[in-house]
Formats: C-alpha cells, sequence, structure tokens
C-alpha cells in the first residue's frame, strides 16, 4: 500500500526491507510536498526507524525507490543529504561537546558558504565574509529557537530541552528544503514540547518535514497528513482528524499496549 501527494518532493515507493527472515517493510510507501508536515507513526516495532533509515540512506530496501523531487535516487547515503538539500536530527543530540552552541550551529551552515569548504578550512579566499554571515545566520536560527542566550555555552552545560533546540537549529539554518525529524520530542518536558510543537509549524510552513514521533498530542497538532504502519504495513493514511477516527488504528495501539501488558 502506498500514500501519494502532489508534487512531492520526497517520495517512497513499494518499499520492503527484510532481515533474514523478518520483514521489517513490506510494499510502505509515503510522499512529503513543499510545506507540509508528515507525520509517521505506529506501535513499537512498527517498522517506523527501518522507513526513516530507508529515506536517510542508511539501510537499503530489497524493494521500492526512494526519489527526490521525481529523481530516483542510486545508492544515497546520509553525507548526500546536504548537497541535496535534506537535513535531519537524530533521536541523539549528536551535538559536538568541544564546541559553543553558535558553533554547533554554525557547522550546520556550511554548506552555505560562498567560497566553499576549502576556504573554511584554510582560512583564505572568501573566509571572514563566510565565517562572519554564516555567524549571522547561526544567530538568527538560534533566536528562532529562543536558545540566543545559550550561543556561548557548551552543550554539557544546557539543559537537555536547550540543547534539542540547538539540534534543530543547526538542523534548520542552512534553510533545506526537507527536514527529517526523528523523535525530536524524546526526553522533553511538557512545556518543551508545546514551544517544539510552535517551532515546527513555524519552519514546515516553509519546508516538507517528515516527522517520526511517539508523542501523539504532538503529532496531531502540527501534521498535515499521517501515515500508519503496524508489523511493517501502511495500515492507515490521512489527515490528524481521520487517524483519531480510524478504529483500525485504534485497535494497533490498543493490541500493543495490551501485549505490553501481558508482558509487564
Amino acid at each position: 500500500m502506498t500514500t501519494t501527494t502532489s508534487a512531492p518532493l520526497l517520495a517512497a515507493e513499494g518499499i520492503t526491507v527484510r532481515f533474514g527472515g523478518l520483514t521489517a517493510l513490506d510494499d510502505v510507501g509515503l510522499a512529503v510536498a513543499p510545506g507540509t508536515v508528515v507525520g509517521l507513526i505506529g506501535p513499537n516495532g512498527a517498522g517506523k526507524t527501518t522507513l526513516f533509515n530507508v529515506v536517510s540512506g542508511i539501510v537499503r530496501p530489497q524493494r521500492g525507490a526512494v526519489s527526490w523531487k521525481g529523481r530516483r535516487l542510486q545508492r544515497h547515503r546520509p553525507h548526500h543529504l546536504a548537497d541535496l538539500g535534506i537535513a535531519r536530527t537524530l533521536q541523539g543530540l549528536n551535538l559536538f561537546p568541544g564546541l559553543s552552541a553558535l558553533d554547533n550551529v554554525m557547522v550546520g551552515a556550511d554548506r552555505l558558504a560562498r567560497g566553499g569548504a576549502l576556504a573554511m578550512l584554510t582560512g583564505l579566499g572568501r573566509y571572514h565574509s563566510d565565517e562572519r554571515r554564516l555567524r549571522e545566520r547561526a544567530m538568527a536560527a538560534l533566536e528562532e529557537f529562543g536558545a540566543a542566550d545559550a550561543a556561548r555555552a557548551m552543550p554539557g552545560t544546557l539543559p537537555f530541552g536547550v540543547q534539542k533546540r540547538v539540534a534543530l537549529a543547526r538542523a534548520v539554518v542552512a534553510e533545506p528544503e526537507l527536514l527529517l525529524l526523528d523523535e525530536p520530542a524524546s526526553g522533553l518536558s511538557g512545556e518543551d514540547i508545546a514551544a517544539l510543537g510552535e517551532a515546527i509549524r513555524s519552519f514546515g510552513a516553509r519546508m516538507g518535514v517528515l516527522l517520526v514521533e511517539h508523542h501523539m498530542d504532538l503529532v496531531m497538532d502540527v501534521c498535515d497528513h499521517i501515515v500508519v504502519l503496524n508489523f511493517g504495513e501502511v495500515i492507515a493514511t490521512g489527515t490528524p482528524a481521520e487517524i483519531q477516527a480510524d478504529p483500525v488504528v485504534a485497535q494497533a495501539y490498543l493490541g500493543a499496549a495490551e501485549e505490553e501488558g501481558e508482558h509487564g
């Protein structure tokens, strides 16, 4: 079963992944159009992380294809994403502990350096003008996420919620066309999740977003379209209201909860 939206930036079609005798994904598809937030949800073990890894170029499917702006991606890897205009955040923060929050965000803006990577590395050519421009852009990104006060701090000295904001600022500072968010609300307080929702709605208006998330309130609040996986298959797609009203989705989550209870 596949889903489509009009003029997608990203499309995954017929994705099938097997690990040994286990089928992790079976003929799965989704699409993300510009300026829309697409949620990917499902009970634990549904295949969300596997599909995210296929899109990111970490896992190779046995069948199916991932396309970017209508062009099939051939053997892409995570380090190719930035050049395509795709940014991603992972469940781990992956901040550089020896760099300030501002410098961490500047790392995300490197691809915008007019003088190229060589100038940034050697300090020659356009280096100084690039550095000034990227620093200003990075500071603006921190301000957008309410983390400007942390600009000079090292990540390890910051509360977890602020570290998450820095990681998000780093992901969006280069204005990607598509942002892949993997469990961005993990470990956040209710107040931080509310702020995260506002941020996703803000930058979701100017880029496509694929959101993998367990917090249903956040998903229902920010997503335009939702794809639901269970046991590696798409069991429902639709708007948040349609997903909330779908008895198949409710049963999938209820069944998963009952199974956890039996083993708890």
